[in-house]
Formats: C-alpha cells, structure tokens, sequence
C-alpha cells in the first residue's frame, strides 16, 4: 500500500501493522537462544577480551540464532563452582584456568607441574598439538566438553612480607593456591604453606593478612588489582598456568553438529584472543605493577628452586609417569 504524504492511514490498518511488527519481533526473539559464559575475572581482563571475541564469532556462526551473554567476575561462582554447574547443566559456558579443572578431569593435573614447560611457544605447541587434543578428548567421559586451550600465562608469586628471591624465603609463608595437589605438594616441598581458597576470596584474604600471598600470571595480579594489597612480585616463572573453554555436554549435546563445530571455532578464535592479551599485558605488566609500587624482583636464579622441588618429581613421576612427563618436556612441534 502506497502512503501519500500527509495522509493518516486508517485505525484498523494502523493497529494491524503495529501487531504485525510486535509479531515479528516476538518471533524473531524466540528464534535466539541465550548462552551464558561465566569467567573468574573482569570484563577488561584476558578473559572478557576472550569471551567478547568468543561471543562475537558465535553470533556471526550461527547468524544471530545463538547469543552469547557474559557473566563476569564470579557473578556464576568461583571457578570450581561454575565447573560443578556445567556438569549439572546450569552453566552454558565458561572461562576457567586448570588449576580446580584437575579436580573433576585429572589428566589435566600433569600442565601444572612447576617447570615443565621452556617457555609460550612451547607450551601453546603442546597443547594445541597430538598431547593437548588428547587431554581435551578425557572431558566428555566427566560430564564436560572442552572447547579450546587458552591461558593465563607462567606464574608468579606476589607477598606483604618480604621479597622472595630464593626458595629459604618461602619458608613459613601462608600463600593462597587453587585447590589443586600438584600445586600444593610444590609449594610444600618448597617450604611454604599452601592455603587452598576460591578466587573471590583472595582479595580480601589478602588485605586482612588471612594469608601473605598468592601467585598468578601477570594478566591476573593486573586485572585483580593486587598491587593494591601485595607490596612484594617475584618473577619465578614456576608454572604455566593454561586455561580453558569449556560447554556443559548437556548444552553441547542439545546443538547440532553444524552449531557444535561453530562453537568449537568461537572457542579458538576466542582462546587466540586471550593468549594475544596476555602476550599484550606480559609486556607491559611488569611496568605497570612497578609504577604501582611494587618491588619487583627479576632475574631469579631458578636452579635452586628446581633442587629443592626434587622429591616432588619424584612423586609427580610415580603419579603421571616419566615417559609422559617427558613427552611434554620434550615436545617439539
């Protein structure tokens, strides 16, 4: 129907149109399905710059059939919480580092063990190459699918004691860790007292003296502000800390196998998005913390610190296996 200039169209045409465009949209909204992604950290950090470009290329996939809401900052739970929600089907997606997803699949507790790895490149080689795909393949058997290898970066240890720059000068200190064996045998080993907690409780465990330190990658202590609470960095290096996206086999098992492929191809480009960030932030970091106040140490002499942490290989080589253990150290892509 041609509108003349001016002209008023009926009543009866004009509450036709206005129900036909209500109609519309009202279809076009159920056409789309909603997907939740939880993540530990802030919408600025590695993680929502993962989700972001995660949502993104679910959108253009799927043509705008899926879409992808973020719920940061542990608005879900802290990590273990929202890796029990996927399992249950509560939670679509989510961002998480290994260190609680050994808890739930246990082949994924070999990545953590301190020094394992020489330096990014060989540890993005590992686990996107024949070792990594392999773990990712162990998910479905627990209730869980993991989508992708994304990361942290290597770890490092912050305190308000004193600054630590031989393995003597963890002796005593309360540091907090993710409930995570491999970790906490490690930092027994070295003389330290390995306090298990949930992210969200670190901060403020931090500010009220609960626990001296904690360690985490630079993008991390960046994001969470511990400059803040934690006078003390050291550079050590000790772990490389991967993370991971990871759908609840229910939500997976309810797509098609066109929209699993998609959100398996969000979740790389995604992860691809997080280990460019933290390229980004490793390099400015350091900087970063240090114009905040922190005493920053560097050029640790790790050797000592390996030494020490030998009775630990051993048990991490009866539990893992040596051959295994090697297969990672060792790997060349």
């Amino acid at each position: 129907m041609k509108r003349l200039r001016g002209a008023k169209l009926p009543f009866f045409v004009s509450v036709s149109i206005a129900f036909i465009a209500v109609a519309l949209t009202t279809v076009a909204a159920a056409a789309q399905t909603r997907v939740g992604i939880g993540y530990a950290l802030s919408p600025t950090s590695h993680y929502g710059v993962g989700a972001e470009a995660f949502a993104a290329a679910v959108a253009e996939a799927t043509d705008g059939r899926y879409v992808v809401e973020q719920f940061p900052n542990s608005a879900l739970g802290g990590e273990r919480e929202m890796i029990e929600g996927a399992q249950i089907g509560s939670v679509d997606v989510l961002i998480t580092s290994t260190g609680p997803v050994g808890n739930f699949v246990p082949e994924t507790l070999i990545t953590d063990i301190p020094f394992l790895f020489r330096d990014y490149d060989h540890a993005r080689a590992v686990l996107d190459g024949p070792i990594g795909q392999e773990i990712l393949a162990r998910f479905p058997q627990h209730g869980l699918v993991a989508l992708a290898w994304a990361e942290n970066g290597f770890r490092n240890l912050t305190n308000s004691v004193h600054p630590v720059r031989a393995p003597a000068d963890l002796s005593g200190l309360k540091l907090r860790t993710m409930q995570n064996d491999v970790h906490i045998l490690a930092f027994e080993t070295l003389g330290a007292l390995p306090t298990p907690m949930a992210w969200p409780e670190v901060y403020t465990a931090l500010q009220q003296g609960t626990v001296d330190g904690q360690e985490n990658p630079i993008p991390v202590i960046v994001a969470a502000n511990l400059a803040d609470v934690q006078p003390y960095l050291s550079l050590t290096r000790h772990v490389y800390s991967p993370a991971l996206f990871i759908m609840s086999k229910s939500v997976w098992d309810g797509l098609s196998e066109t929209d699993q492929q998609a959100f398996v191809e969000a979740a790389r480009i995604g992860a691809a998005a997080v280990r460019e960030e933290v390229s980004r932030v490793e390099q400015s970091g350091v900087a970063a913390l240090r114009g905040q106040g922190m005493d920053v140490v560097e050029g640790i002499d790790l050797a000592p610190f390996q030494e020490v942490l030998e009775p630990a290989y051993a048990q991490y080589a009866e539990r893992f296996g040596d051959a295994a253990i090697a297969r990672i150290r060792d790997y060349r892509p």
